[in-house]
């Protein structure tokens, strides 16, 4: 006799077979069995994924902008010495990107437009190169200036180096400029 399988259950490691006869007999089969399956889901039981939410935003920041220093070299000021001549001053840039959110998380940035709202200012230092007299230290009031042979402006020496008098000697007259000995020298 043949018999129809019209059920098959696993119950606690347990599988079950029930079958039908063509007499209407009902015929029961237990056995201990492992069964793998995997399970296909059918069309009308498959999980159904909700379309992505994608929004898009645009979004603007505001930025710095660094300003540069520009050094200047001016003959006129003593070598060494730096004087600011314009003070350096940022200025400000905004930033507009579209941002696309994908499910709330953020997917894409591009930067639509950059303007320029505050041109930056560039800082001036300005740099002394003038070189500083050399003065000798034996005369005052005047900057006797150091050289192999020094004379009064307007006299009858030969140079190479001229002071404008009157200069005070506080030390030694190294180079004759006091010809009267009254410790003022180029005074006539």
């Amino acid at each position: 006799m043949r018999h129809t399988i019209e059920a098959v259950l696993i119950v606690s490691g347990l599988l079950v077979l029930a079958a039908c006869g063509s007499d209407g007999v009902t015929a029961t089969v237990t056995a201990t069995a492992t069964v793998r399956a995997t399970v296909a889901p059918t069309p009308s039981t498959a999980p159904t994924t909700a379309a992505p939410v994608v929004k898009k935003r645009t979004i603007t920041k505001r930025q710095a902008i660094p300003f540069a220093t520009s050094r200047v070299h001016d003959a006129t000021l003593a070598k060494g010495t730096r004087v600011v001549r314009a003070r350096g001053v940022a200025g400000i840039r905004i930033l507009t990107y579209r941002v696309t959110f994908t499910n709330g998380v953020r997917t894409a940035k591009k930067l639509v437009r950059r303007t320029i709202m505050k041109a930056p200012i560039t800082r001036v230092i300005v740099i002394g190169t003038k070189e500083a007299p050399r003065c000798d230290p034996n005369y005052s009031g005047a900057c006797v200036p150091i050289a192999s042979d020094v004379d009064c402006a307007g006299g009858s020496g030969n140079g190479p180096a001229y002071v404008q008098g009157p200069v005070r000697v506080v030390g030694t007259d190294v180079y004759g400029l006091d010809a009267d000995g009254d410790g003022i020298g180029c005074d006539s």
